[in-house]
């Protein structure tokens, strides 16, 4: 394992270099490099050049068939995203938003010592392609870096999974007629889980809102982390209680939320604010218009109104 007081410190957005050697030198936030595997040679135990291998719930895979980097070395990887500088396993406290999928993590990544540019262990080792996956297993998905267009300029593609927009890396049907896609965080995640949070094994129900047989509107059900109810993305189901989660929510466990007990900061309705500055242009638009009327057409238009009423009253009476 390397020596953590020879680490290079990493560079990040808002956090300052001294700070970052602060963190280095603590017991409790050490930035240190993830444990790689271990290999045996005849001098005993070693670490192994090669990187961790991450193993999605698909059907049986060779370790070897992952086109999307380069293992160095030095223990090191060259990711093709980002092939102009190295990238190194490290684990830090810290949350971050990862450079590939575009959502938040915390603890194990890949990052560049030379910039900002940092990825979950996940995508990092993602391989080319997923077959017999439990989410979609009557085709086979496959990795791509860059996201589907934009639907009208408007809205992301959404996950099938847990139903939010897919910015970044993405597993995508190869069937041009089938439009299933997911995060590679969610295809982390199985039709069967084990949260640390739940005594109890969980089941993946069906998706939809209904579930097969006449049961409960998933739409309706509280979910036992967050303590909300989502009317889209997957569920789990408690196999011996009532407890339910969301896929969405069963993604901390993967991305290290859980382990650091970090919530990711809610990001603003792009949407809504955008209808706000809409609406709020409109009124200043119509305001300055009436006021650029004049106070003499304003009056008029208040005087005829008020015959208008009285005439009418004047008929209605007779």
């Amino acid at each position: 394992m390397m020596n953590r007081n020879s680490t290079k410190p990493l560079r990040r957005s808002g956090t300052s270099l001294v700070a970052m050697k602060r963190l280095n030198n603590t017991s409790s936030f050490s930035l240190a490099q993830a444990p790689l595997s271990a290999a045996k040679t005849k001098g005993g135990n070693q670490p192994s050049p090669t990187p961790t291998y991450t193993e999605f719930p698909t059907s049986p895979q060779p370790p070897d068939d992952h086109a999307g980097y380069h293992a160095n070395h030095n223990g090191t990887i060259v990711h093709h995203t980002h092939s102009k500088h190295p990238l190194e396993e490290i684990t830090l406290p810290e949350l971050f938003t990862c450079s590939g999928c575009k959502e938040f993590g915390t603890g194990r990544r890949y990052a560049c010592q030379d910039c900002d540019f940092q990825l979950h262990h996940f995508c990092a080792l993602s391989p080319p392609s997923l077959k017999a996956h439990p989410f979609h297993g009557q085709h086979q998905l496959v990795f791509h870096a860059k996201p589907k267009q934009v639907k009208a300029g408007i809205a992301w593609p959404r996950c099938d999974v847990c139903c939010k927009s897919t910015k970044g890396f993405t597993y995508r049907c190869r069937v041009n007629s089938c439009n299933f896609q997911m995060h590679p965080c969610c295809a982390m995640l199985s039709t069967g889980i084990k949260f640390p949070n739940h005594p109890h094994p969980l089941k993946v129900l069906p998706p939809g809102n209904t579930l097969s047989g006449g049961g409960n509107d998933q739409s309706g059900m509280v979910c036992g982390e967050c303590k909300k109810k989502r009317s889209s993305g997957r569920m789990y189901s408690c196999t011996v209680c009532d407890y339910h989660l969301h896929a969405l929510c069963a993604k901390s466990m993967i991305n290290g939320l859980q382990e650091y007990g970090i919530t990711p900061p809610e990001k603003p309705n792009v949407l809504g604010t955008a209808a706000r500055l809409a609406s709020q242009v409109v009124i200043e638009f119509i305001g300055g218009l009436i006021e650029g009327l004049g106070e003499g057409v304003g009056e008029a238009l208040v005087q005829n109104i008020g015959r208008g009423r009285r005439s009418s009253n004047g008929r209605s009476i007779a």
